[in-house]
């Protein structure tokens, strides 16, 4: 299994999206690339921890390559929007990719370079691209929310 991590604004939206992948093994959604230790959600959307909201992802890249995840995570959100997602506004929101190794660092940058050179997006792509730090899995009732909650939605997936 390797992993990856994504943010994407609304954590419960992203984590949908990538358990719809084959290949995909598991998702947890939680908090990562900030300062405080084992952050609440609560202390999260203060936006004073620093943190993302994102999904970390087991996937098997013997049946779903990493530049899938990659075409999946610019499929679903707008990565020209600083820090926010349609109407979530937040540093917890930003577009943002953690990467675990070197060749996921390329290929994100690769990717993002294809973006630009195709002009798919008319602003610029503000995506941070960042070695992974410690994830901090989301409280519970995050985990698989719009399966456990199918009449509620996030801000800009509503």
């Amino acid at each position: 299994m390797e992993e990856a991590c994504f943010g994407a604004g609304c954590f419960w939206g992203v984590q949908a999206a990538f358990d719809n992948i084959e290949g995909v093994k598991q998702t947890t959604v939680g908090y990562m690339g900030g300062t405080t230790e084992h952050p609440s959600y609560e202390q999260v959307c203060t936006n004073k921890t620093g943190h993302a909201e994102v999904v970390h992802i087991l996937f098997d890249a013997r049946i779903v390559s990493y530049e899938k995840l990659l075409e999946t995570f610019f499929g679903i959100h707008d990565p020209t929007q600083i820090n926010r997602q349609g109407p979530d506004v937040g540093s917890q929101y930003r577009s943002i990719i953690f990467y675990y190794t070197e060749q996921q660092r390329i290929l994100a940058e690769k990717l993002i370079l294809s973006l630009k050179e195709s002009q798919k997006f008319t602003d610029d792509i503000v995506t941070e691209i960042i070695p992974a730090a410690v994830f901090y899995k989301a409280e519970e009732y995050h985990q698989h929310y719009f399966k456990k909650n199918r009449n509620r939605g996030c801000g800009h997936l509503s």
